[in-house]
């Protein structure tokens, strides 16, 4: 057998372009490598804090130059795919996507579209966000989504547990950015199973915020929901790229 070489570094399918963060990532996040199943490869985009980007999308397009050049950098790394730690970046997934040579998903909310044909149009999708206010039709027009669908949309901006993972906390009281892992569990808890009581019909949710995955099985335990998000999008795109072997025999 002959392969190729090129590359400092092998074995790494899908890259992960993160935001300017310092809040602790457990495992569940996105930004924690052992969340997942196979290697990954980071990429920080100095300057993208996430309280800005989640607040404007201009923001984002500001920023566009330096996500292309991380992004151009894991392509260069040798990943075959690419996403990103914020859902909130749909505004520029063409951009992205058109500057490199390898795919790239930004956000879970372009799942959306696929759930809405698993469940027909007449049951409700649920998309829990970091913050509601700001996740704009824009955001959803970019990932494709009709805002006359049978949508439910609520946030985590409220919460005291979340201002952290927003980068809304104040330093001053909060130097090391300590996270409460439980009370933060039960407020998404709490946030989705409100949402399953005002919407019976609820057919699903989506967790926007990439954040949020570490949480799943406290909320489909309490609502008993399918839940969808970013760690989905990985999954699907490692095995895209890296093809099971499927070795095992015939059973």
């Amino acid at each position: 057998m002959i392969i190729r070489g090129g590359r400092a570094i092998y074995g790494e399918s899908v890259g992960i372009l993160v935001l300017d963060t310092k809040f602790p990532r457990i495992s569940g996040d996105i930004g924690n490598a052992t969340t997942f199943d196979f290697p990954v490869r980071y990429k920080v985009v100095q300057g993208a804090k996430a309280d800005q980007i989640v607040a404007a999308p201009d923001r984002a397009r500001a920023l566009l130059p330096a996500f292309i050049e991380a992004a151009k950098e894991l392509e260069n790394d040798g990943v075959r795919a690419i996403t990103t730690t914020c859902g909130f970046l749909t505004v520029v997934q063409d951009e992205i996507a058109e500057a490199v040579n390898v795919p790239v998903i930004t956000s879970s909310l372009f799942l959306v579209p696929l759930l809405r044909r698993m469940l027909g149009p007449k049951r409700t999708i649920g998309i829990v966000t970091a913050d509601a206010q700001s996740l704009s039709a824009d955001h959803l027009r970019a990932a494709s989504i009709d805002p006359n669908w049978r949508l439910l949309v609520r946030g985590m901006e409220s919460y005291e547990s979340f201002k952290t993972i927003l980068g809304t906390t104040d330093t001053a009281t909060n130097p090391d950015y300590s996270l409460d892992v439980e009370q933060t569990r039960r407020d998404v808890t709490d946030v989705c199973q409100a949402m399953l009581a005002d919407a019976p019909d609820l057919g699903a949710l989506l967790f926007e915020c990439t954040n949020l995955q570490p949480y799943a099985a406290a909320v489909q335990a309490a609502t008993g929901l399918p839940i969808f998000g970013i760690y989905h999008v990985v999954n699907m795109l490692h095995s895209a790229a890296v093809s099971p072997g499927f070795s095992h025999g015939y059973l």
